[in-house]
Formats: C-alpha cells, structure tokens, sequence
C-alpha cells in the first residue's frame, strides 16, 4: 500500500522539480552553474540565447529552489542551491543512455 505520505511527496517533487526540469534549456543552464556562479549575461553568452529567455528560466529555477541569487553590485551571480542537483541528472542520463543502448541492441538482434 502506497502511504499518504509518499503521495504528498511525489506530489510535491512534481511540483517542485519536475516541471522546472522539463525543459532542456534549465537542465543546461544547472550544469552550466555545476562550473561555478554564473550571472545572466556570461550564462546568455555561454548558451547563445537571449538574455530574456536565460532570465525566464532563471526565474523558473530559482521560484523552484535549484538556483540561488546573490547581488554583487549591479550584478545578480546565480549558483545552484543544491549541487546534488546534478547528481540526480547525471544518473537520469545514465539510465537513460542504458536504455537506449538496451533499445540499440535489440534492434540489432532482431535485424540479423
């Protein structure tokens, strides 16, 4: 049986970090930060992307916790509130590439 507990906890990292992840260019933007505090223009630059869309997504990922802003002057240096972050990415990739390699093989078997 499946407690309540874990319900409000799968229902909250839902909410909290699954949606922020949805988007390729956040999980980008978190390993770019993984290097070290970023501020908004290095990050547009690193990414080649506008810097209104960068910021859209900075906003996204420091509404969600993953990100942390810290004022240095005029400047806003982002940095990740969690470096396990990418922990946790690095092993969704490594799932994800065994699957494919799972797939690729199959592929292969049925093939010959």
């Amino acid at each position: 049986m499946i407690s309540s507990t874990l319900v409000q906890e799968i229902t909250q990292l839902h909410a909290d970090f699954c949606s922020a992840l949805a988007d390729s260019t956040r999980l980008i933007l978190l390993y770019s930060l993984a290097d070290g505090p970023r501020n908004v223009t290095e990050l547009t630059q690193e990414l080649g992307q506008p810097q209104p869309t960068i910021s859209r997504h900075l906003k996204i990922l420091r509404d969600r916790g993953l990100v942390v802003p810290t004022r240095q002057g005029t400047m806003v240096q982002y940095s990740l509130a969690d470096n396990r972050v990418i922990e946790a990415l690095d092993i969704l990739r490594s799932i994800m590439r065994d699957g494919i390699q799972k797939r690729a093989s199959f592929i292969e078997e049925v093939s010959l």
